[in-house]
């Protein structure tokens, strides 16, 4: 499957919209179904076409590339350079209003609590 990379590419640092989660989901279904040879009408649930496939859901992948590359940023020594940007917390970034927008560290928390 040929898109499926494309989907993954740069997984590992990007924070998706929920939005954008669905626009993933719903072209690697339509992929799926395509490569399966069902059609709309069809009216094959997700799930079995994955089951059919063999593959699981790309934000099911796309979570686990983030969480691959969260454990190799944490194993990092100190005094890399990655490891002093993961542990900053600038004072000169004025906060902007409003509710505070979604950090890569806290999304990545949040789903080794899952």
């Amino acid at each position: 499957m040929v898109m499926r990379p494309i989907m993954h590419y740069g997984a590992e640092c990007l924070l998706l919209k929920e939005k954008y989660k669905i626009k993933l989901s719903v072209a690697e279904v339509r992929m799926l179904k395509w490569m399966s040879g069902f059609i709309v009408r069809d009216k094959i649930r997700n799930e079995y076409v994955h089951g059919k496939v063999g593959v699981a859901p790309v934000a099911d992948k796309n979570r686990e590339s983030r969480l691959r590359w969260f454990g190799h940023i944490k194993c990092r020594p100190f005094g890399e350079l990655i490891r002093r940007v993961d542990v900053s917390d600038p004072d000169y970034v004025k906060k902007s209003k409003g509710r505070a927008k979604k950090i890569w560290l806290d999304i990545n928390i949040i789903c080794l609590l899952d």
